[in-house]
């Protein structure tokens, strides 16, 4: 039995390869490496180089490596850059699943995971954001994820595959150096580019409705990440060995909320650096919090978040330094 893991040359898909060897399972990777690694993929694990939306490139992978699961994780994923380039966007996106789900359907594979993320949900109002929470996405990279899920869910119903859908919210760490983030995307490697210059972390906005007045977001570290999809992944296999092609949608964060100046805090402290955080101006669309219920995943799969932010920033900031120069690249998922 192996599974396909798509993006597997990128920052968080090296990080569910590595944990779905540790847990004995065989994998190969398909990845473009238009923002992946191939550093990355560990010696042994077959490589192959070329895109979701190529199915004759699919269809040799999944034949070749008698693939019986996807584990998707390939796409783009700044938010930024998709309101500069839906067309871009949707094209990778959304076709690119519609070609694999294609190639999946056609081969008989029977269960899928697909990397969704927090972004479908939008600016939601709420203490603690559930998978029932409306979706409302305010970006076409969070609108091409929600329509992914409700492809992938369509095309389970229609052809017998078992999918999952995983939400991610805010991703940080390392499980060891080599695979840490090395892109300034996010915001743990934005701070850290930034004490490379000697500033502190810019903080947008410090006139929210939370206790300090800046935003509070729910970060999760990429290994608990990973052993996540692993868990979710031998489910999706339970079911479709059982004839049961069901679907899960699931939360994947730690349910507890730090704030911005928390987090340039702790940065600063798990760094050794002492600067002082730069207020400016909010952006938009920033809600004031996005903290994930996390009680669903825990009672379908048993996962539950071993890590606290500390051990995210100690090290993802191991990471940076081993990985110096190398900053600025993209990180594909």
């Amino acid at each position: 039995m192996t599974f396909l893991i798509t993006g597997g040359a990128g920052y968080i898909g090296s990080h569910v390869v590595r944990a779905m060897l540790l847990a004995g399972e065989q994998v190969v990777v398909l990845d473009d490496l238009s923002t992946g690694n191939e550093d990355r993929v560990p010696e042994g694990v077959p490589l192959v180089i070329g895109s979701v939306l190529d199915r004759l490139v699919l269809d040799e992978v999944i034949r070749k490596h008698k693939v019986t699961g996807v584990v998707h994780l390939a796409g783009k994923k700044q938010v930024g850059e998709s309101v500069e380039k839906p067309l871009f966007y949707y094209h990778e996106n959304v076709e690119g699943l519609q070609v694999l789900l294609g190639a999946v359907a056609a081969a008989g594979v029977r269960n899928v995971l697909f990397s969704s993320s927090a972004s479908v949900y939008g600016m939601p109002d709420v203490d603690l954001v559930t998978e029932e929470t409306p979706c409302a996405p305010l970006s076409p990279y969070g609108e091409t994820k929600l329509a992914g899920e409700w492809l992938i869910r369509a095309a389970g119903r229609a052809h017998g595959i078992a999918t999952a859908c995983l939400r991610y919210f805010n991703v940080a760490g390392a499980a060891t150096p080599e695979l840490a983030d090395t892109g300034v995307f996010n915001l743990v490697p934005m701070v850290f580019e930034r004490f490379d210059k000697g500033e502190g972390a810019r903080i947008f906005g410090d006139d929210y409705p939370t206790p300090d007045g800046t935003c509070i977001r729910d970060y999760i570290h990429v290994e608990d990440l990973a052993e996540a999809h692993v868990a979710a992944a031998r489910k999706l296999r339970e079911w479709a060995d059982a004839g049961e092609y069901r679907d899960l949608t699931v939360n994947i964060g730690r349910g507890e909320g730090v704030s911005v100046r928390e987090m340039a805090t702790l940065l600063n402290e798990g760094t050794g650096h002492a600067y002082e955080p730069v207020v400016v101006p909010r952006r938009p669309g920033d809600p004031a919090k996005v903290v994930a219920s996390a009680d669903r995943i825990h009672a379908e799969l048993g996962w539950k978040a071993k890590h606290d932010v500390r051990d995210m920033i100690t090290s993802a900031w191991a990471g940076w330094e081993a990985n110096r120069g190398k900053a600025g690249h993209t990180s594909e998922r």
